[in-house]
């Protein structure tokens, strides 16, 4: 059977003509709502034709920043459900089947529509550039188009913040084509020192290869000095989990990594993960650790 060509004429997407510049306004809730209606409607055809669907994918996260420029969205709820339809859009659009050429037109686009970017609404695409390329092929090439940029910038020897819209990107590719001893060295650059969203290919890297202990120093060491607490807890405590260390795992970073929206949900998320412990003690435990709060 012939692969469907992704460049041909797209459907009568329903979502395109919706999701115009500066559309919604500042209100979220009809953002919200035709979001999770093109999503659906992607996913309706990708059943069909996933290559199809993957070029609608494509088209909407181009125009997801334009639609949204004026939205207020001080709640969350709408990166919320960004985050939700790039579950689905960005393995849809890694795993199609398509020619090199259309795939690199695809990553062409989304690249521009990274650097338009603002607000931001779309910048977790670097962190998933890897699988968006599609291959490792793919994406050590890519990694070869951001290194000419990325090394002086993070060089020590280099003046200014040393930030570079490719970096997450770059990383990403590095890690996804297998070059894990080049992501590493990049990230002895004291430019990076601390920061999550890039050690975090470091400690994935370490992972594959069983440095357990290195990854969790790494991670550790960002969970210190970071904004991302929670998901670095959550990563210190499954590497922890590994090498058979429940006990520390639990009184190190149980609580941080399972922090929810209420109490009674943080108990829940714990108990859930060790069954092993007394529910009553981990009740005392969370108790013990919020004082002040003990009637909550």
């Amino acid at each position: 059977m012939a692969t469907p060509r992704p460049d041909r004429p797209a459907p009568a997407w329903t979502f395109a003509a919706r999701f115009r510049r500066g559309a919604f306004g500042w209100k979220s809730d009809r953002a919200i709502k035709r979001l999770k209606e093109a999503v659906s409607e992607i996913r309706a055809v990708a059943r069909k034709d996933p290559a199809l669907a993957a070029e609608g994918a494509v088209r909407l996260v181009e125009k997801l920043s334009p639609a949204f420029e004026s939205v207020d969205d001080s709640s969350g709820r709408l990166q919320g459900v960004i985050r939700q339809a790039f579950d689905v859009l960005i393995p849809l659009i890694g795993s199609a089947n398509v020619p090199a050429k259309a795939r690199q037109r695809w990553l062409e686009r989304l690249w521009q529509a990274v650097l338009d970017d603002e607000m931001p609404w779309i910048e977790r695409l670097g962190d998933d550039w890897g699988v968006l390329c599609g291959s490792p092929e793919v994406a050590s090439a890519w990694a070869d188009e951001f290194l000419p940029t990325l090394r002086p910038a993070w060089s020590p020897e280099a003046s200014g913040h040393g930030w570079f819209p490719g970096a997450t990107a770059c990383l990403s590719c590095l890690f996804t084509a297998g070059r894990h001893a080049e992501l590493l060295v990049l990230l002895e650059s004291p430019r990076t020192l601390g920061m999550w969203d890039y050690h975090q290919w470091g400690v994935k890297a370490l992972l594959v290869h069983g440095h357990r202990q290195e990854a969790l120093a790494m991670a550790e060491h960002c969970h210190q000095k970071n904004r991302h607490r929670s998901e670095i807890a959550g990563v210190c405590e499954s590497i922890l989990i590994d090498m058979d260390l429940r006990d520390v795992a639990y009184r190190q970073y149980a609580q941080v990594a399972h922090q929810a929206t209420t109490n009674l949900s943080t108990l829940r998320a714990i108990a859930a993960r060790y069954p092993e412990k007394d529910k009553g003690q981990i009740l005392a435990d969370l108790v013990a650790a919020t004082l002040g709060s003990e009637g909550k």
